[in-house]
């Protein structure tokens, strides 16, 4: 971390458990989500297509690519369920269960056999794993975004909340780090054992935060709210009564969320497939970004503390769509320095702004007793977008000679979209924590 996280400030909502506890425990869950997602995605991109698609020819991108996207179909399924529970026993509880099973999935992940040993089970398994992965990650980032939230104290809850996406920062640099190794390996060990061993390793990820998270508390807001009877007995009913355009507008942000897996996974194809950029290289410009964001995101956070939510994640989705060419082009320039220096400013100083503000601009829309549901339901539908982003631009062409045009303009009509959404939403950082949410 390139940041050491302060103290909560005197004069404001005093929370019951410890903000930086509370953010530390965030990063780790994310870095982990994040982590297995990425080298998920990564091996979607290099390895998958040989190893379980070795028949598929032409098409063995684009069903590999499929395959990622299917964790973004469960996850609006995990959502309705997850933030049921959420808001009705706690965040924490929910919260140790997704850590559990994206571990869980991960590992298992690593132990499926291939096409060549027992045919389309081999497909048919990774989907059933992958849907597991995504039934998680629909809980994860909203449980981990709401708790800091309400920890938090109401000034510093930009800051705070951006933590939770930090840590999908500290996930994609953990697993390109890993993967790089593996990319070097001769071919019979890279798609035999190689690319199975960063799926083994996040279970150490999984135990670091496991022992770090089973020590919170439940946040001060929410158990206020079960001292008080204000407990929703069906979460999302009273989510879709009360708080329906709020849940459109966060679907319509979340879109914004394509951005990181046009940068992660699809650009890793495209730079392999036409500019012929090794994927060795494009895992460093990955790890390059993320480590500068590392850095941005919480500056984006204290920002936006400062400013309103509004601006910076309008400025980092305008940016991104503006900046999505540069990169794709200078993939094809044959400069390395080029490359990185396209990376950082479109990765960590354009699309980290609005990567940084939403845990807590979408969360600050929602009251306590249906946060964690409109902050999961909202999301998740809006990534499916970022799910079948790479499966869309790649049945478009966009992976062909030319096909920076087709991944720029599909990430510019993102952007717009969800740049248009946020001027919707009322502004809210000078709003109380009690107070958000209510009509």
């Amino acid at each position: 971390m390139s940041q050491t996280l302060p103290s909560a400030e005197p004069g404001t909502v005093a929370p019951a458990g410890t903000p930086k506890k509370a953010a530390l425990a965030s990063f780790l869950g994310s870095a982990v989500e994040y982590y297995d997602f990425f080298i998920f995605g990564s091996a979607a991109a290099l390895i998958f297509p040989t190893v379980f698609f070795p028949n598929a020819d032409a098409n063995a991108a684009i069903m590999s690519f499929a395959t990622f996207g299917f964790a973004y179909v469960a996850r609006p399924v995990g959502a309705v369920i997850l933030g049921h529970f959420g808001d009705r026993v706690g965040r924490r509880k929910v919260l140790m269960f997704t850590l559990l099973l994206m571990g869980a999935s991960t590992f298992l992940i690593g132990c499926l056999p291939d096409f060549n040993t027992v045919g389309w089970w081999a497909p048919a398994l990774l989907v059933l794993a992958r849907l597991c992965q995504g039934l998680s990650a629909a809980g994860e980032q909203a449980g981990a975004s709401s708790m800091t939230l309400e920890h938090a104290p109401d000034n510093r809850r930009s800051f705070f909340t951006s933590w939770t996406l930090t840590g999908t920062q500290g996930g994609q640099i953990l697993a390109a780090l890993v993967f790089i190794p593996v990319l070097a390996l001769p071919d019979e060990i890279k798609y035999g054992i190689g690319w199975r061993i960063p799926f083994w390793l996040s279970a150490v990820v999984v135990i670091v935060a496991f022992f770090i998270r089973r020590t919170l508390h439940e946040p001060p807001a929410f158990e206020e709210a079960q001292k008080t009877a204000q407990i929703a007995k069906l979460p999302v009913a009273d989510l879709l009564k009360t708080h329906w355009r709020d849940v459109l507008r966060v679907i319509c942000c979340a879109f914004i969320a394509a951005v990181s897996t046009v940068f992660g996974t699809l650009a890793i194809s495209y730079a392999k497939t036409v500019a012929g950029v090794d994927g060795t290289t494009t895992l460093w410009l990955v790890v390059g970004a993320n480590l500068v964001a590392l850095g941005t995101q919480p500056l984006f956070g204290r920002l936006a503390d400062r400013i309103g939510r509004k601006p910076v994640f309008i400025y980092g989705a305008l940016s991104s769509a503006i900046l999505t060419p540069v990169f794709l082009l200078s993939l094809e320039s044959g400069s390395v320095p080029l490359m990185f220096l396209a990376a950082i400013g479109f990765f960590s100083c354009g699309y980290a702004a609005s990567n940084a503000v939403w845990p807590s601009f979408y969360a600050e829309m929602f009251s306590t007793k249906v946060r964690f549901s409109g902050l999961a339901i909202g999301t998740q539908l809006g990534f499916l977008m970022a799910g079948f982003a790479p499966a869309i631009v790649a049945a478009m062409g966009g992976i062909k000679p030319g096909g920076w045009v087709q991944i720029s303009v599909f990430t510019a009509v993102i952007c717009t979209i969800a740049a248009v959404s946020a001027l919707t939403a009322k502004e809210t950082f000078k709003v109380p924590t009690q107070q958000l949410g209510l009509k």
